[in-house]
């Protein structure tokens, strides 16, 4: 089936405000970079999926998304994750794709298998709207829909519940479906923690985000030296 991923990412710079707390703006910035890097690089491994979007208006965004397969869209309204979907999805439209993954920047485990098997158990299955939940149950971290207009997305707190209703209310065969590596996205320190965790016991998985996160321990370091007072 011919689809496509959506994957709508903000400026880096105005990035992972949550995280202000343990994080300099650089830092932040960094890490949403290195994440939506790895992001991007298991999309690209996913068999079924035909090409993928990047909705930016983000300039060091849209040369990192050069390459096969890939296309970027612009931003042009600015106006949050659901809006950037949008545009995604009317380009989908225009350009004759039957489905649309629509996938956040933030969640560098994905792994290009478990995506795989999204996708045929969606289309055996018949399913217009397939949810794939955060690990709080609660969010939306991945919406799959088909046709991409099948219904309007609508991200933020209480996503899940409100993608479903949506889908029943209309009429469209639905489910929400778990995908263990897009269950974990990255906006809290908790989330950032649960991802270093995580990333210990996966060799070799998002390479860019390890060594985002291998630099800001060198850092963290650092700065205890440098304020360590001699006895």
């Amino acid at each position: 089936m011919n689809t496509i991923a959506i994957l709508p990412v903000k400026s880096f710079g105005a990035a992972k405000q949550r995280l202000g707390s343990m994080l300099g703006a650089g830092s932040r910035q960094a890490l949403a970079q290195a994440m939506f890097s790895d992001v991007l690089a298991s999309l690209r491994r996913v068999p079924g999926l035909r090409a993928v979007a990047v909705v930016t208006s983000d300039r060091v965004a849209e040369s990192a998304a050069l390459g096969d397969r890939v296309l970027v869209l612009r931003d042009t309204e600015q106006a949050g994750q659901s809006a950037a979907a949008r545009i995604g999805i009317r380009h989908a439209l225009a350009t004759g794709f039957e489905r649309a993954l629509l996938v956040p920047g933030d969640t560098p485990l994905l792994d290009p298998a478990e995506v795989a098997g999204l996708l045929d158990r969606a289309e055996q299955r018949e399913l217009g709207v397939v949810v794939v939940a955060d690990r709080h149950g609660s969010g939306t971290n991945a919406l799959l829909l088909r046709p991409p207009d099948v219904i309007e997305p609508s991200f933020g707190p209480g996503s899940r519940e409100r993608h479903v209703a949506v889908a029943a209310a209309a009429g469209v065969r639905h489910d929400v479906d778990p995908v263990p590596t897009l269950a974990l996205d990255v906006d809290t320190p908790e989330d950032l923690a649960q991802l270093a965790v995580a990333l210990e016991g996966r060799r070799g998985q998002a390479p860019s985000t390890r060594g985002a996160l291998r630099q800001l321990d060198r850092s963290r370091a650092s700065r205890a030296a440098s304020l360590r007072v001699p006895v």
